[in-house]
């Protein structure tokens, strides 16, 4: 009974130590299970889960699985129940030949925890092999001599079972002459001896067949039998002898096949057949067989394949020298291998991400290794390294582990992918490497706004262009990737003449590219500004926006408008009548055709030429100045009335052109005129009514100019009179008079006209030919008079000094010079309508009859006052005065063609000076007189 109870104890202590030593075990992430070996697929051999305290749900939930060393797989995880399973069929003779404990290992990787546990699996061994005879049939020879008692080795039984399933005990039966004895080997392994019992007599029996038995200790016990043969021979009393009893070498595992490792040798004292001595293996195992060759006459051990240090280090060879007598002797054979670094390092991904976001913080875990060498010493000494200018480095993990950790953070858009290249190196000499290439992928993060492939862009279209015509394209891109970098385009709100900018143009969200969505026109609109916005498809989205500047480009689309001579209609037969002297010099000027194009740059360079002419040759036209001027001086024959046809023609491409028809009459006194225009307008009113009507409405016409002649007269004496009275109430320093503005003249339009297009001071005595033409300050200025304001009346006649204006003058002043103030150089004129050449510049054409001009003028006037529709100022029945001189030909009557418009009797065009030349004083001036001996020159 106290024995029992101490039993008990015994039991619960060995119990005690076993939980607390695997609960030490699990407490330091190692587990240590045993299962027999062949045991089928899928058997039981642990509890992971309940040993590491993992729920069931989280074996699937966290990548958890089974990792063993090599390329077999023994163990493996059951997800459903969290036990750890035999994956192969296990022969524990096959992976541990020659070891007494047979341990496995492997790692238990948990992937979301990057964790991993060490499991020890012992496998036991059951008695599944019977003692086996490498040879069942053995022969042996005695000789007849042999003394009872002698012993002979016998071959021994090779059992791959341990423990008491190996080998335990022999047997022998078969003849009373032979018995059998076991010794104990120096390794505790038995030897089993053929023993003589008795004396053999060769003619009594020339044979003796034995069997040989070996068994183990299993339940049931394995058996294995070897037939002997044995044959008695002639007397041989002297056996073979071994040079030395064991022979030790040691050779690298790098060295060549068929390399002599060792030799061997045995002498003989007996002769002939008795003294001929071989070799052969007494005791070798079977992977030595195949790696060893021992030639039975030289006793040369040879190399058959090439050694592993990392296979096996040493072997232990038993090799046996007989005669031809039988007799033999044994001596054992050690070859140790030495280790050679002749194995690379082995990488093993154990667990890796593919993906990783750029904005990942440093210190993020992507790839979990296993590093191993199988050599041993300093070559199975590994260093991991990577490579240098990439965001990651190796930590190092418990035992041969590295974790593979963001060093910084990553960026997409510099690199997208990596291929982290992991490489390890041994200690040996030289070094062997291997690496492992981990392919990471940056997932993208809209960190980048689009970026526009110019700063700025800039664009020209033609005008007149279609609808929908394709001005140009933007274009933006984004580093990122996928719908961060996806672009779409819109405009940027905006007005233009006060309608929306989208009305204007649009432009499409995917492409860029930017259309016109109406027909543009340089005249109304020459250039367009706007902003085109990119925005990326990103949550939240970036954007980026671009000026883009449209220039208008100027087409040839509008003809040359001719403003002087104005075009006629139905009622206005005279429109644009020129007065010509017949005693005209070559080169004066007879009348100037102003016209301007409403295009710009070439497209409104103006030439003019000389279409049609009632006499070829008498007149020309300045090419580019528009002036009418004689060709030659007119003669006697020549016609009165001529018609000319001006083309005005443009730069374009194509050109366009307008014409201009000037009526042009030739005169040589005021009766000579007033019949010329007398019968142009009775053939234009009524070309059949009899010449005595006409002449009857002359004569009430010069009646009625009569007229108003003296009443302009009395007009201006009065005006003269008040004048004088408001200058000697004035100081006598108050500076010089402007010419006579146009509200000072009643009625008299052709007169006012006249007056006001040169802006003469006139002085008039009772006899017309002496009266006296002085030039005002103010109409030597090359431009068009501009009216005074109305509420600052200007004097009629300009001041004088106490000399008076009198023909006596000694010194008559000099003309005053234009005013450049109002001049365009050549590169500033964009028409042609100025002067450009020496040929077209002089001064109005010389007037043989001053005074007679002006009764002529008005008697016309009275003429058409009496006819009741058609007046001097510029009407359709007027000789073109009006038309030409008239103050309705100014700038507000007219479009801002300032370039184009010429000024009667100066060789420049009108600027934007006008303001300096009416904030200007009048200066003095004079006319500049030539005594011909009949008229004043202007």
């Amino acid at each position: 009974m106290c024995a029992a109870g101490r039993r008990w104890g015994r039991r619960q202590r060995a119990l005690l130590w076993a939980v607390l030593l695997a609960a030490w075990e699990a407490a330091w992430g190692q587990l240590r299970y045993s299962v027999p070996e062949e045991m089928p697929k899928g058997s039981f051999v642990g509890d992971v889960a309940k040993d590491l305290g993992l729920q069931l749900p989280e074996i699937s939930d966290r990548g958890v699985r089974v990792v063993s060393e090599g390329s077999t797989q023994y163990f493996a995880l059951h997800r459903k129940t969290g036990h750890l399973v035999t994956a192969e069929r296990i022969d524990r003779e096959q992976l541990c030949e020659s070891v007494q404990q047979c341990v496995l290992r492997c790692e238990l990787i948990v992937e979301e925890e990057m964790k991993f546990y060490e499991i020890e699996v012992e496998i036991t061994d059951i008695n599944d092999n019977e003692p086996s005879f490498k040879e069942i049939e053995l022969e042996q020879k005695m000789s007849e001599t042999t003394a009872p008692g002698s012993r002979y080795p016998l071959p021994e039984a090779h059992d791959p079972d341990s423990g008491r399933n190996s080998l335990q005990s022999y047997e022998l039966s078969g003849d009373e002459h032979f018995s059998l004895a076991v010794q104990a080997g120096p390794g505790g392994d038995q030897r089993p001896e053929l023993v003589l019992a008795k004396a053999l007599d060769r003619e009594e029996a020339a044979f003796h067949e034995l069997v040989l038995r070996a068994m183990d200790g299993g339940d049931p016990a394995r058996t294995g039998t070897a037939r002997i043969r044995v044959t008695v021979l002639d007397a041989n009393d002297n056996a073979p002898v071994f040079s030395q009893a064991e022979y030790t070498v040691r050779v690298p595992e790098d060295v060549p096949v068929g390399s002599v490792l060792v030799t061997i040798t045995a002498t003989d004292r007996d002769e002939g057949l008795n003294g001929h001595v071989k070799y052969s293996f007494k005791k070798i195992t079977e992977k030595a067989s195949r790696i060893f060759h021992l030639d039975s006459e030289t006793g040369d051990i040879t190399l058959l394949r090439s050694l592993d240090f990392e296979e096996g280090n040493s072997y232990e060879l038993e090799v046996q020298a007989h005669d031809g007598g039988g007799l033999s002797d044994t001596a054992k054979v050690v070859i140790s291998v030495t280790d050679v670094n002749d194995n690379v390092p082995v990488i093993s991904v154990r667990s890796a991400l593919n993906e990783i976001s750029e904005d990942a913080p440093s210190g993020t875990v992507v790839a979990l290794l296993h590093v191993h060498d199988k050599d041993s010493g300093v070559n199975g000494e590994v260093r991991c390294s990577l490579d240098r200018d990439i965001p990651f480095r190796l930590q190092s993990s418990h035992g041969n582990y590295y974790s593979v950790v963001t060093a910084r953070e990553l960026d997409r858009e510099q690199v997208s992918e990596y291929n982290v290249t992991v490489r390890a190196a041994d200690g040996g000499s030289p070094s062997l490497q291997s690496s492992a290439v981990l392919a990471l992928r940056v997932l993208d993060v809209n960190d980048n706004a689009p970026v526009f492939a110019e700063e700025r862009y800039s664009a020209r279209l033609a005008e007149n262009n279609a609808a929908g015509a394709l001005v140009l394209t933007v274009r933006a891109t984004d580093a990122d990737w996928g719908q961060n970098a996806r672009v779409r385009y819109r405009l940027a709100e905006g007005r233009v003449r006060g309608a929306p900018l989208s009305s204007y143009v649009s432009v499409q969200a995917e492409t860029g590219a930017l259309y016109a969505l109406r027909s543009l026109d340089y005249e109304q609109l020459r250039e367009l500004q706007l902003c085109v916005r990119a925005e990326d498809g990103g949550a939240p989205a970036l954007s980026s926006n671009v000026s883009v500047r449209l220039q208008i480009v100027d087409e040839n689309d509008n003809a040359p408008q001719v403003l002087y001579p104005p075009a006629a209609g139905a009622a206005a037969a005279w429109s644009g009548v020129e007065l010509a002297p017949r005693r005209s010099e070559a080169g004066a000027l007879v009348a100037k055709v102003v016209a301007v194009d409403a295009d710009a740059g070439q497209n409104a360079w103006l030439s003019y030429e000389l279409a049609k002419a009632t006499e070829p040759g008498l007149f020309r036209v300045g090419l580019h100045s528009g002036e009418v001027r004689t060709a030659r001086s007119p003669l006697a024959r020549d016609a009165a009335r001529h018609s000319l046809v001006v083309l005005v023609r443009d730069h374009g491409r194509p050109a366009l052109s307008a014409t201009a028809t000037l009526s042009v009459v030739l005169a040589e006194s005021v009766a000579e005129l007033l019949a010329e225009l007398g019968s142009a307008a009775h053939e234009a009113a009524a070309p059949g009514e009899p010449a005595a009507s006409l002449t009857r409405w002359l004569v009430l016409a010069v009646a009625a100019v009569s007229c108003l002649f003296v009443a302009f007269l009395l007009l201006l004496l009065a005006l003269r009179l008040r004048r004088c009275h408001r200058q000697q109430l004035l100081p006598p320093d108050s500076g010089a008079l402007r010419g006579v503005p146009v509200s000072h003249f009643v009625g008299i339009d052709g007169v006012r006209a006249f007056l006001q297009s040169y802006s003469h001071d006139v002085s008039l005595t009772a006899d017309s030919r002496k009266s006296h033409l002085r030039f005002s300050a103010a109409s030597c200025c090359d431009t068009l008079p501009a009216r005074p304001p109305p509420d600052e009346p200007a004097p009629l006649l300009g001041h004088e000094d106490s000399a008076g204006a009198l023909p006596s003058d000694p010194a008559p002043p000099s003309q005053a010079q234009p005013n450049t103030d109002w001049r365009f150089s050549q590169t500033q004129r964009p028409g042609t309508s100025g002067s450009q050449n020496g040929e077209e510049a002089g001064a109005w054409p010389n007037n043989q009859f001053d005074t007679e001009m002006l009764q002529a003028m008005i008697l016309a006037s009275a003429n058409e006052a009496a006819d009741g529709n058609s007046t001097l100022g510029g009407g359709n029945g007027t000789m073109g005065l009006s038309a030409r001189y008239g103050p309705q030909f100014t700038l507000q009557h007219v479009p801002d063609y300032r370039q184009n418009v010429y000024i009667p009797g100066s060789n420049a065009t009108l600027t934007n000076a006008a303001g300096k030349r009416d904030a200007k004083n009048a200066a003095p001036a004079g006319g500049n007189k030539k005594k011909s001996g009949k008229k004043e020159k202007k």
